[in-house]
């Protein structure tokens, strides 16, 4: 019995110096073990447990350069479907809303500065035309004309409010990773509870009591 408890103290020791250091914030706790036998009670070296913590600047700069990279840095990789969701969502707005702001705008250009109206299928204000439907159908010129205006600047504008939802979600994620990496050890336990009572102030110079508070201590 006695050298298994010495294999098993010479274990733990070096186990105890093997242990790697992350370079982030670490919570040491020196717990002192005593090894009892039937002869003596000697005292063991000191086994240091070591518990990861995030940096919440670390974590900040990681998800300015990378997005997404400041949740895997604080273990929370569940978000990262979330984040990358978003950012998959906004480019797919731009390419589709930019796609056709060009070619509206390509259209109501060519029908400003042509004369006279192409017959050609392929040109810009006759290819973009709904299927089915010709220019005579759509009003004639003038309204045709005003109705690619509307669009030019309705696909503008959800491209520009595409761009501002990308830069949001970009900054919510390195707003994310700050408040998880600072929020990673707040105690959420089902043990919080908030007691209120009465408290009363006592004014010394007119000895009696000026007012009654109500206080809430976590």
């Amino acid at each position: 019995m006695r050298k298994l408890i010495i294999a098993i103290f010479l274990f733990t020791s070096f186990a105890a110096r093997a242990i790697v250091v992350p370079d982030t914030t670490v919570v040491v706790q020196t717990v002192d073990t005593v090894f009892a036998t039937s002869t003596n009670t000697t005292p063991a070296k000191d086994s240091v447990v070591v518990v990861w913590k995030p940096i919440p600047s670390q974590a900040v700069w990681m998800a300015a350069v990378v997005p997404g990279l400041g949740q895997i840095y604080n273990r929370s990789y569940w978000k990262l479907p979330i984040v990358y969701g978003g950012f998959m969502g906004c480019a797919y707005a731009i390419t589709w809303n930019g796609g056709l702001y060009r070619d509206y705008k390509e259209a109501y250009r060519d029908i400003l500065t042509d004369t006279e109206l192409s017959t050609d299928p392929t040109r810009s204000y006759n290819a973009i035309l709904p299927s089915g439907y010709t220019i005579e159908s759509m009003g004639g010129r003038s309204q045709y004309t005003s109705t690619l205006r509307t669009r030019v600047n309705t696909y503008r504008r959800y491209r520009d409010i595409s761009i501002v939802a990308t830069v949001l979600v970009y900054v919510l994620s390195i707003i994310d990773a700050y408040v998880d990496a600072q929020l990673y050890d707040f105690d959420i336990s089902p043990d919080l509870t908030i007691n209120v009572e009465p408290q009363v102030e006592y004014d010394f110079m007119r000895q009696r009591s000026t007012e009654v508070k109500v206080a809430i201590n976590f």
